[in-house]
């Protein structure tokens, strides 16, 4: 058979690959201050100096007021299960551990890496951030029950202490006086019980600048958030789920200051010059209501690109921006956190509010497996919010770090029929 014949100057040839956009300043930064936390932990351990594991939502200006290094097993997880590497350790917690499906699979990433530790497992740790076994736990329950019960589980396996402070559950959409005095008396007691177990000394001085320091990251953290109301958004919002980490286990440090300032200066640049680091054409505004989906979040970002959807406005990163001004003012914080409490009410008070402000054409909702207490009201909380907002929503069935309860076709169909009915709702007022 004779070969085909090509008319010169019509051979197809692929257009070249589009150079990669280098990584914005800030998130380099956020990549070595990682980095330097792992590190510190670990040359610590060495020194004999005694290293801790947190829940996110504790007050950790105590700890970095006394010099203490920390880690955070929910960060942990989250990286572990966004960079695909979960599924020996949930095979694990679920086959020789003897835990529940149905657990928190942040709880069950953590159970099982921490049996590595204490040489009762022999999964291979992953490179990158890896965890020194802890000699003490600190932990609230103004997240869930279930942390609890994970650190205890934690405590006993490990044969270290807990220091721990209940803020009780708050159905109020404030915090009664008693309950602050109830609180702050167990911080006056954590601080006497931290520096008795680590032979480290209480400095009020060091404590006014760590809660300045902390303060004024929350205050950066919030205006970051903020900026993304401007039309387009500077940034896409997914990318504020990078810069989570510096919140959940830095909020106390100046390297967290240099990070959101960087990252303020970067959006205000995008401002001022009309562009933005959304790749595409943003021709709808969404909320997102849930804990990031971290094993599929490229999978949710580039569906949502290719509709030309951006994530302008989320509860989730929000939650760490804890504003406070002395011990009584940290007791009332942190038992007002957001997963602490939230009546319906004030869930949808506060929703409302951030659609308007972000100029929100519809929610996506993630039905996180892993989290009950985000789940057991959200789905009237959406009903109600979009009968009152004239929003669309859909939701989606997903995990923090399980991959085996996500669907990228359920998704790529739900957003699907959530563009058609903003489109619609677009072009009625256009003809409107």
């Amino acid at each position: 058979m004779s070969e085909p014949v090509v008319n010169p100057g019509t051979e197809q040839t692929a257009p070249p690959p589009k150079p990669k956009r280098p990584k914005p300043k800030s998130m380099l930064m956020i990549g070595e201050q990682t980095t330097a936390l792992f590190e510190n932990a670990r040359l610590a351990k060495e020194r004999g100096e005694k290293v801790g594991w947190s829940a996110s939502i504790f007050p950790q200006e105590i700890a970095e007021t006394l010099g203490l290094n920390v880690l955070y097993p929910e960060n942990h997880a989250a990286g572990i299960a966004a960079r695909h590497q979960a599924d020996p350790f949930l095979q694990e917690c679920e086959g020789p551990l003897g835990y529940s499906n149905d657990l928190c699979a942040y709880a069950k990433l953590n159970l099982a890496y921490a049996a590595v530790l204490n040489d009762e497992s022999e999964i291979e740790l992953p490179d990158g951030g890896k965890m020194v076994k802890p000699d003490f736990l600190l932990l609230t329950n103004n997240i869930c029950n279930q942390l609890t019960k994970w650190y205890e589980n934690l405590a006993r396996q490990m044969n270290i202490p807990i220091f721990f402070i209940d803020t009780c559950y708050n159905p109020f959409d404030y915090v009664t006086e008693t309950r602050v005095r109830y609180v702050r008396a167990q911080i006056d007691q954590l601080i006497q019980d931290l520096c008795a177990f680590t032979g480290k000394t209480w400095d009020e001085e060091r404590f006014k600048e760590v809660m300045a320091i902390s303060q004024r990251n929350s205050y950066l953290w919030e205006r970051a958030n903020g900026l993304l109301d401007h039309k387009p958004a500077p940034i896409g919002g997914f990318e504020l789920f990078n810069y989570m980490s510096a919140m959940v286990c830095n909020r106390g440090k100046t390297s967290t200051t240099a990070i959101m300032e960087q990252l303020n200066a970067e959006m205000e640049e995008h401002i001022k010059n009309g562009t933005s680091t959304f790749p595409v054409e943003q021709e709808f505004r969404v909320s997102w209501d849930g804990i990031a989906c971290w094993p599929y979040l490229s999978h949710n970002l580039r569906t949502l690109k290719k509709y030309g959807i951006n994530m302008v406005a989320s509860s989730y990163g929000k939650a760490w921006a804890i504003e406070y001004e002395d011990l009584d003012g940290m007791a009332r914080a942190y038992c007002f956190a957001s997963t602490n409490g939230d009546n319906a009410t004030t869930m949808i008070s506060r929703r409302l509010e951030a659609l308007k402000q972000f100029g929100c054409e519809g929610t996506i909702y993630h039905v996180n497996r892993s989290c009950k207490v985000m789940d057991c009201q959200m789905m009237e909380v959406q009903r109600q919010l979009s009968e009152q907002a004239g929003v669309p929503f859909t939701s989606f069935d997903g995990d923090q770090a399980d991959y085996r309860n996500y669907s990228e076709a359920q998704f790529e169909t739900r957003i699907q029929g959530l563009v058609e009915v903003m489109k619609q709702n677009k072009e009625a007022k256009t003809n409107g």
